[in-house]
This record gives C-alpha cells, structure tokens and sequence, in this order.
C-alpha cells in the first residue's frame, strides 16, 4: 500500500488540528503573538511552569508505575542513593550517608548484603526525622504492598527471589511475609538488606524507587502498620484505600500544595527545611493540556517554562523567541509499543462491540489467535512512522531490548510492512470466520499523544482496506482513565511503552515477557519458557550466557508476537531560554520533559 495514503494524509489533517486554533481566530492570534514578543524575561523567577499531557495517577510509592506519577513524587520523597548528574551508571548518597560498595565496607564479598548508614538529621514535610526503622518500613511496605501491575517485583524478586506475594488464586503468602521481613533489618543507625542472590542493579533499583516515608505517619494514614497481623489488608489494595494516594509525607525539596484532579494540575511548595539545603524554586506547577496549540502559546507567552512536544510538532516551536529545543537526546526506552490482550474482559465493555465474532464486534480471544496478531504485525508501517510521523530520528525496534543495552540482538527477525501477508494470516484466523464476518471493535489512545493517535489511525485504514468487513473506531482517553482500564484488561489493542526502571535488560524483560510482569499480566500472556528464561537470566553472571537467554528470549515474543516493537528512539527537551541547571538523565521519569527540579532556576 503506498505510503501517502496510510501516513501523508494523516499528518496533514494533524497539522490542520493543530493549526486551527492560531488561523481560526486572527484577533486573537495577533494579540498571542505579541504578547509573545513581549515575553523575554520571566514573569515569576521563583515558580516553574511544566505542561505535559498527561495527569496525575496516584502519589503513593508504591502504587504509581506512570511516568507522570513518578515524576512528581520524584521531587517530593528521597531515595537511599540516587543517580549522579546525567550518568546512567555512578551513584550518590542521599538517605544512606554511603554508597554501599565493597571498598567501604557496605557490601558483602559475596554480593548479598547491603548495609546503608542512615543519615541523621532529615526532617519529614509533616515533623519527625527519619529513622532506620522508618527505612526499613519503607522497602518493606513497597514490596508487601504489591498491586496487580505495580512496581514492587522491581525489588521483591532480586531480593526474594518471589515475582509476586500471592498464590495463584491471589491469596497473599505467608512465605512472602516471613521473606521480605527476614530480608530488610535494622542493626542501630544501620539498615541491612539481604538479597537472594547476586544481582549488580539492586542500587540502581533503590536510586528510583522506595523512596522514604514515615511508618508512624503511614499507619495513621490508613497504611499498614508494619505487623503482621495485618499486611495481608494492605495487599494489592484499591488505589485510593491508603492516605498515600493523594497525600504526602516525604523528605524531598519540594511538597505537596495541591492535586486537583478535575483542572489536571499539581503544585509543589519547597520544603526550606529540606537536609541539603532549600531549592532556588520556591514553587512548581504542573499542568495537564490535551491540546498542543494550548501548549504552545502558553510557552510562547511565557506562562510555561516547559512542555511536552513530540517531533511532529517540532516544526511549529522552532525561531520562538526566547526558546530552545534540545535535540537528539539518546533514550534506552521502548516507546511506542503496540499491545494484544489474548483474553479481554467483555462484560460491560463497549470497546468489544457485541462481544461476539459477528462482524459487529469482537470476542474475548479475539486476539488469541496468532494469526490475528500476525496479521496487525504485517499491517503496520515500521519505516513509514520513523520516517514520516518522528521525522526520521530514531531506528525500527527489533524486539523488547533496546538498541545499545546489553542483551540486543540486531539480526533479530521482526514482521515487514507487508499487507498482502496481513491478509493471507486474517484469511486464516479464527477458522476463516474472522474473514467472513469480520470484526469491530475500538482502539483507544492516551489523548493528547499525537504520535501514537497516528499509530491508532494508521492501524486503522490500513486494517479497513484490507477487507471492508474490518472496523477499527479510534478514541482519546484520559490518561488516568486509560491507565485504569488497561490494568482491567478492557482494552483489546493498547498503545504505550516502557521507561527505564534501571538500566539493565531485566527491566525490559521481566515486563514485557514474564506473565507476572506488567504488561503479560495486562495481557494475560503466559509462555512457560519465557518465565523460566526471564527468571534465569536475572542472575546469570556468565554474560555470554545471559545473552543467550536474552536472544532467545526475543525469538519468543517474535515466534509469539504479543507485542509490536517500533521505535529506538531519540527525544527533544522545550523550554525557555530563562531555565537553568537542567541536565538530562534517561533514566529520570518523563525524562527529558520532567527532571528533578531541585537543580532547576529561573533568570
């Protein structure tokens, strides 16, 4: 099929969207425009002003597993250690007075034990210090806590060597209690971590994740206690039951103002009692807005240091006075990433249609069937999107490791766009049924992610020419809304991607693969070999060996296809000239749109 028709077309009635607002209304344009040309110095030195697209999820720790979420308690709890300026790989002390390593002493000859020195002095938002108990309670509570789809296996299984608390029929195990407890002590001013075997990224792990909280303040808060009589209430909780949710009590520079959830927004306070020293900010407000051109004249007039921009909107934000875009920024993410659920869940579901294969909708195993999946695989422009839609940066993914981590297979096998084999595997799917009745059903998308509602679009029409019994309606959903009916299985396609936790195949393994890990349980995915291979490889200090399970492992989701890898991608920074002190670390949540704000100020 020629290009133009699935992707020109498209992106010439995005552009037209995204335009409308500024030709629509010439008065007001003009009026923008000047008062543009009058923003050349800061309106409010002391506050910063980030606009993205997407809201808020939850603010507990251990529940939010967004970038968005991430991104604010980030900047508002500390972690033990923390990444270092822009490096992916060198560490410094924050909660823990030291880095554990084996030259001070802090870590065992044989990898297991980590001991942290707990800094003295550290004053919670709320009152107290931290104590080592306080530390303990917090990596503790993070791996008990444990919600369907979170992020407590990033810890629960290096250091136990469990991928989830629960048995099959998702009772909390005692076995998992007794682990986590044995595993994390406190020695006096000292808290030891025991991990189940040697695993090198368990500070890179700790440097985003588990950040400090205050036992006493959680257990007054409608948190766990810290017993265990009552952990197993608290596990996989709903994600409003603990004051975590939309409260705070972190050690950070900044606090919580205000969440507003109806406008989207979240204000930050600095905390002048913070150990380090106050931030140059004394406030932060970040803001939700769907619509680029919102966005863009906000930026222009100076009533937002930073927003959210992806390369098809690049064009429009160049020669703005008074900002600049930082470009071709190396990511080790695996953005975007196209998603089948082999068992959706119909009841009440209007993404399904009738919920039957009747041509006015689509089954429970509808893409359970591989052909189907082949089929989608074959139906996608790889080379058109990177081309056309991120303006030729980046390169096609290959599988679920990104290009230049360890583990990456190059000559990995991946679908071609080829539409003439797209329809030789619908022919077969589904005993030929699929072809004779077709389908229907709905492909939804974060809204205000432009790219991917050109995926959802270009799926589409490519799909619908090949036979006009194939309907695929396209929709924008509200972040936290998409999020939610994700994690219910209630989208039967879903478009989202994977930043890095830590930067080790692992964390792209584990949740792409394992049927424990976030997206496979989404899915409801499971290959035996997978989760074997997943579980082996974590561990194997032989490197051509884990290799080997890494390549295999790619093979698998090839053979398997649940999942459509695009972009290696590179992304762009766009602020105002009049911020100071960002530096770019992949690893940061949102990165390079959010940062840590601590560093930030305004001229």
């Amino acid at each position: 099929m020629p290009r133009f028709k699935t992707i020109f077309s498209l992106i010439s009635l995005l552009v037209v969207i995204g335009l409308v607002g500024a030709c629509g209304d010439k008065n007001s344009a003009a009026k923008a425009e000047k008062k543009a040309a009058a923003a050349t110095k800061s309106k409010n030195p002391d506050t910063y002003v980030h606009v993205t697209i997407s809201d808020v999820d939850s603010l507990d720790p251990a529940w939010s597993y967004d970038t968005q979420s991430h991104m604010i308690i980030e900047n508002i709890y500390d972690y033990l250690v923390t990444y270092k300026g822009g490096s992916v790989n060198d560490l410094e002390a924050r909660i823990s007075n030291k880095v554990p390593s084996q030259e001070n002493g802090l870590l065992s000859e044989d990898g297991l034990t980590y001991t942290f020195p707990i800094r003295k002095g550290v004053k919670f938002h709320k009152g107290g210090e931290v104590t080592p108990n306080d530390v303990a309670y917090s990596l503790q509570r993070f791996m008990l806590f444990d919600r369907a789809g979170g992020p407590s296996s990033l810890l629960l299984e290096p250091i136990t060597g469990l991928t989830t608390t629960r048995s099959k029929d998702g009772k909390p195990l005692d076995e998992a209690y007794t682990k986590v407890m044995a595993a994390v002590t406190v020695d006096g001013d000292y808290v030891v971590l025991k991990i189940h075997k040697p695993f090198s990224p368990i500070l890179s792990i700790l440097a985003s994740w588990a950040p400090i909280i205050s036992k006493e303040w959680a257990a007054a808060h409608n948190a766990w206690d810290g017993t265990k009589e009552n952990w197993k209430k608290h596990n996989n909780p709903d994600k409003t039951a603990e004051g975590f949710h939309d409260q705070e009590n972190g050690t950070g520079p900044f606090m919580l103002d205000r969440w507003d959830k109806k406008t989207k927004e979240t204000v930050l306070a600095r905390f002048d009692d913070y150990w380090r020293g106050p931030a140059k900010l004394k406030r932060a407000h970040i803001k939700s807005v769907d619509e680029f051109q919102t966005r863009k004249l906000m930026l222009a007039a100076g009533d937002a240091d930073s927003i959210y921009a992806d390369y098809l909107q690049q064009p429009l934000l160049k020669n703005l006075p008074g900002v600049e875009l930082i470009d071709d920024l190396p990511r080790i993410d695996m953005n975007p990433a196209i998603f089948f659920v082999f068992k959706i869940e119909t009841k009440g579901n209007p993404n399904v249609g009738s919920g039957k294969l009747d041509g006015k909708g689509i089954p429970a195993n509808f893409f359970a069937d591989i052909n189907v999946r082949k089929g989608f695989a074959s139906a996608f422009d790889y080379e058109g999107f990177i081309k056309d839609v991120n303006r030729g940066k980046g390169t096609r993914a290959q599988s679920f490791i990104p290009k230049g981590l360890f583990g990456y297979n190059a000559d990995q096998a991946a679908y071609p766009y080829d539409i003439d084999a797209a329809e030789a595997f619908f022919k077969k799917a589904h005993g030929g049924v699929l072809w004779k009745k077709g389908f229907k059903f709905t492909l939804a998308y974060n809204a205000g992610n432009q790219p991917r509602e050109v995926i959802a679009n270009m799926i589409k029409r490519a799909v619908e020419s090949i036979n006009p019994k194939f309907q695929i309606d396209t929709r924008p959903i509200q972040w936290s809304t998409y999020l939610d009916l994700s994690n219910k299985s209630k989208l039967p396609m879903f478009i989202l991607g994977w930043a890095p936790d830590y930067p080790d195949p692992h964390n792209f393994a584990f949740p792409y693969m394992h049927s424990d890990g976030n997206y496979p349980r989404l899915q409801r995915y499971k290959n035996a070999e997978a989760d074997k291979l997943v579980t082996a490889a974590m561990t194997e200090r032989d490197l051509e060996k884990r290799k080997a399970m890494y390549f295999r492992l790619q093979e698998i989701a090839y053979e398997d296809v649940p999942t459509l890898f695009v972009l290696n991608s590179v992304l762009y920074r766009t602020q105002r000239t009049w911020v100071k002190g960002y530096t770019y670390n992949p690893i940061h949540p949102d990165a390079p749109y959010s940062c840590p704000l601590y560093y930030l100020s305004k001229e």
